[in-house]
Formats: C-alpha cells, structure tokens, sequence
C-alpha cells in the first residue's frame, strides 16, 4: 500500500535574510520572526505531516530548500523519515512547492509556467516502485485574487507535460489548485474570476468532469459530500486542495487507486471552534507571530495499491 498526500504548509519561511520575503517574515524583526517561533511552526507542521505519515507527500507555501531540510530534520527528530527530498528553485519567488518521500526519485522535473513572478513552477517527479512507473505533480495555482485565465494558464502547462508523456500513463496530480473540484459551477457568478466564459483549468483543460481516456479523475468524489472539504473561508467549507489521477489508476492492475480513501486529516487540534486553526500573526500595524496555529489548509490524502499479478 502507497499513501500520497498534498499539504498548503502555509508560509514555512526560514530566517535567512537572502531572498525575497512576505514583511512580516523578515527575520529577527519587530514582527517576531525569530528562531523561537520558527521552531513552534516547524514542530507544528511535523506534527501534522507524522500524523499524515505517507510515503510520499506534496507540500506547498515552502520558503526555501533551507525550510524544507529543517521541517525534514523535525519530522526525523519525531520519527518519521523523508530519506528524498526536492524542492522547485529555478525561479526566485517566495513561496515554492516540494516533495518528501520514503521512494525514491527516478528524476524530478520543474514546468515553467510563465516567466513572471505571478505564477509558481510545477515540480514533477517520476518514482518506479516494483517495476511500475508513477509519476507525481505539485501544484500551487494562482490564488482567488487573480481571475481564472491566470489558473488556466498553469492548468495548460500541465496538460501539455502530461500528453508528452502519454495519458495511459500512471499520473497523478496533487496540490492547492485554488480551485473546487467542481469549480466550473461555483465560479460562474463571480465576475472577478469568470474571465473565461464559464471555463475552468482544473474542470475543462484537466478534463476532470468527463469520463474520456484522456480524462482525469476528482478522487474527492469518493468522499461524502459533507467531507470534501480542505479549506474554510469565511465559514464555507471549500475544496482548494486536489488529488486527480489519470484512468489507469482506476483500473485493478500495476498500481491503482483504493477506493474511499481520500480524506482529509480529521484531528481536533487542527480546528479551533468552527475555523480551521492557522497560523496566528496579529493584525495590527506592525503585525506579529503568536507563537500558535499550524496553516490555513488541511492535508488531503489517499491510499493505492500495487498488485502482484
């Protein structure tokens, strides 16, 4: 059995002072970035990345490959150990997206979705496990600040890496899309985000709405309705953060998807009353770090499995 997950850390900065960074994240500044409530946020995410415990885990919202070592050291420290790692580093942007494993990499790939800053690279990486080829994507789509074309644009990249490879394919897309799984309905009235006359990146280019051998498969749809759910924003339950698999992990031989086991990570401490519990930063004019939360997102996961046959 595989276990993948995909976690929005939400903002894991290191201290370096090199590199762009949110102003809230300068190090050793009056907003209390400093060595003291670094550790607490490292200790915080381990503890919810050893309570996810899969084989291979997506993250977003990483600062830098410094933060990434640091949150594996944490998660070696309690336990759980990530012998590879990776990390996309071809463009200079705050936040970054990366992968932990147990497997290792046969090769991992960045897409380069824009030059801009405004648009974060996709990693890929390839594992072989027992033979069989599985190749894995992280996302970070432009966030609902931004009108849809922006996510269609990543959307388009990722298409296109995936009929380069073949869509019989064993693949699978994981990450924050910012983007229901079925985005094509909730976003029609919102002029803000409906540039596109009704089409969406995750819905229409990722095709995950037909059921075509050219198709991707929403595993959220496994889930009860209730339950499909990573994000809460202003008290509605939203699905920001996606597994979706290619039609050859639906089937029964090589590796395949096991039925019903998406979720997301259901522990109390994740929530406070009806919120899920972020990290804490103060909103006065100078803002500051508590010292408490985790992130904004809930880690998504799902199981599958190799056959022998």
């Amino acid at each position: 059995m595989i276990k993948v997950a995909t976690y929005n850390v939400e903002n894991l900065f290191d201290l370096n002072k090199a590199g762009y960074k949110y102003k809230e994240y300068k190090p050793f500044g009056k907003s209390l970035w400093n060595k003291k409530n670094y550790k607490i946020k490292l200790e915080n995410i381990a503890k919810v990345i050893k309570d996810v415990d899969a084989d291979i885990i997506a993250l977003q919202e990483i600062h830098s490959l410094d933060a990434l070592k640091d949150l594996r050291y944490m998660l070696k420290k309690k336990g759980l150990y990530y012998k590879y790692y990776t990390i996309t580093d071809k463009k200079p942007t705050a936040i970054h997206v990366a992968f932990l494993s147990k497997l290792p990499f046969v090769y991992t790939k960045e897409l380069r979705v824009t030059s801009s800053y405004r648009y974060r690279n996709i990693l890929e990486v390839k594992l072989n496990i027992e033979g069989k080829d599985l190749y894995l994507f992280s996302n970070h789509w432009k966030a609902k600040s931004g009108p849809e074309s922006m996510r269609i644009r990543s959307a388009k990249v990722l298409r296109k890496r995936v009929e380069k490879l073949g869509f019989d394919k064993n693949i699978i897309l994981l990450g924050d899309f910012n983007s229901d799984y079925e985005e094509y309905k909730k976003f029609k009235r919102k002029r803000r985000h409906n540039d596109t006359n009704g089409k969406t990146g995750i819905n229409h280019v990722l095709r995950s709405i037909n059921k075509g051998k050219n198709s991707f498969y929403n595993l959220w749809y496994d889930a009860k309705e209730e339950d499909r759910y990573s994000y809460i924003y202003r008290g509605k339950k939203e699905a920001l953060d996606n597994i979706l698999v290619s039609q050859s992990l639906l089937k029964k031989d090589g590796i395949s998807y096991v039925g019903d086991s998406i979720k997301h990570l259901d522990k109390s401490y994740l929530f406070n009353k009806k919120q899920i519990y972020r990290w804490k930063v103060s909103r006065a004019r100078v803002p500051k770090h508590k010292g408490k939360g985790y992130s904004d997102h809930l880690p998504v996961m799902a199981k599958f499995r190799l056959s022998t046959n």
